[in-house]
């Protein structure tokens, strides 16, 4: 059943989400605010539509995040050291996770919008990121330790840094991904439910079977760039690992796909498109190696699903139907990246060249196989992984109306059985 939401419509010209007079900000010199940022964190300035606001500063507020914004401003001028600040944005990261978890949870009462938004998180840890870029403390700052921060900074508010997975016997251990939300350029109100679903999901603990099914998620950007500094595979290779107390007993990670439908796909291709990420980059290639992480040898064209995905299937959720995605596209073996390109649904022809998986050639399908890679690569065969493709949403027609009844409804319906088909493929390894 769908929980009570909690407001019927927001609309952009409001006074309900228009940002109050900074709270303890950080002095002026601080940060320089010529220093160049990245063309994702550039959307932070989008401009108001006549009469309305600046859709991520009235989401922020919406979420109830301003103060969060003006504290770590405020703290990250105080800071005396690179060591300092390294700590502070690990605490803080984690802290503006936990929050996001707790207020989709409904923990934690915090701002104006419903629980299911994941936009707030979204733009508050990406003004995160900006701040940090253009940070100008009275100390020295080289250019490998601000990416360093950067990193401490993201992988912390992403959920990276928080995994609690039981070491207990008697638990199934399953760890998710979603993703932030993506094609900001047209339509800047966008969420992405599987990123929302992330937050509903992490730290749940369900039974079935008569085990502990307990779940964990990570929060993935929608960046090439972060995909080759390894993102993925830092996510989900501590809980890989032969070794590890608490290794994963079952990896998914999930997107949003086509509309109307949940797509469990069969197969992943080691070829990425190049279509623009969030930061209008974009390069037609094979699927790079991850640095510090092992690698199969020959790297697979093609990775198959080992999610249990017949159950899935029969789980019964609504509303959206389920299905296995058998389809792929390929090149002839030597004829990548100009030749005649072959899509079917009866598996990889023996020596082709893949093109793409099941779900196309950008990030999400780049997510299943670098996990998956990752997994193989790792001897963790009997660990079952794979990608999900749910619903994607559709925005009020009204320009100025942030959300409305019909779209909060859509939503909360995908991000339930996104979550109920999550809870069925941890029953169904829990045997």
């Amino acid at each position: 059943m769908l929980r009570k939401l909690a407001a019927a419509a927001l609309v952009l010209g409001a006074p309900l989400v228009a940002a109050p007079a900074a709270r303890g900000a950080a002095p002026a010199d601080c940060f320089d605010r010529s220093a160049p940022s990245t063309y994702e964190e550039s959307r932070i300035d989008t401009p108001a539509l006549p009469g309305g606001v600046q859709v991520p500063a009235a989401l922020v507020e919406a979420g109830g995040f301003t103060s969060y914004v003006d504290r770590l401003r405020a703290e990250l001028c105080r800071a005396r050291s690179v060591a300092a600040a390294d700590r502070l944005l690990k605490q803080r990261g984690e802290q503006l996770w936990r929050a996001a978890v707790d207020r989709a949870q409904g923990r934690l009462w915090q701002g104006t919008i419903e629980r299911y938004d994941d936009r707030p998180l979204y733009w508050t840890r990406l003004i995160g990121t900006r701040d940090l870029r253009q940070w100008r403390p009275s100390f020295a700052v080289p250019e490998p330790a601000r990416a360093g921060l950067l990193r401490t900074f993201e992988y912390a508010a992403r959920g990276l840094t928080t995994k609690d997975f039981p070491a207990r016997p008697g638990v199934t251990r399953l760890l998710v991904s979603g993703f932030d939300p993506y094609q900001l350029n047209n339509e800047i109100r966008r969420s992405n439910p599987s990123g929302a679903a992330a937050l509903q999901l992490d730290g749940v603990t369900v039974k079935a079977n008569g085990r502990t099914i307990r779940i964990e998620t990570v929060a993935l950007p929608v960046t090439w760039s972060g995909f080759d500094a390894g993102i993925v595979e830092d996510a989900f290779g501590p809980h890989l690992t032969a070794s590890a107390p608490r290794r994963a007993d079952l990896i998914m990670t999930i997107s949003q796909g086509l509309r109307g439908t949940m797509n469990i796909e069969q197969w992943a291709g080691a070829w990425r498109g190049g279509n623009p990420d969030n930061n209008n980059e974009g390069t037609p290639e094979p699927v790079p190696p991850a640095a510090g992480w092992p690698q199969p040898s020959p790297q697979p064209e093609f990775i198959e699903t080992t999610l249990p995905y017949q159950a899935m299937i029969s789980a019964g959720t609504t509303p959206w139907p389920v299905r296995l995605n058998p389809q792929i596209c390929e090149w002839a073996a030597g004829d990548r990246p100009t030749g005649p390109v072959t899509c079917k649904t009866t598996g990889p022809t023996p020596g082709s060249q893949a093109q793409s998986g099941g779900g196309g050639n950008y990030l999400s399908n780049e997510s299943m196989y670098r996990s998956n890679r990752l997994r193989l690569a790792l001897g963790a065969t009997d660990v079952p992984g794979g990608h999900l493709h749910i619903s994607a949403l559709v925005y009020p027609a009204d320009p100025l109306v942030l959300i409305d009844q019909a779209f909060a409804a859509d939503r909360a319906q995908t991000i339930e059985q996104t979550m109920a088909l999550v809870k069925a493929a941890g029953a169904a390894v829990a045997r």
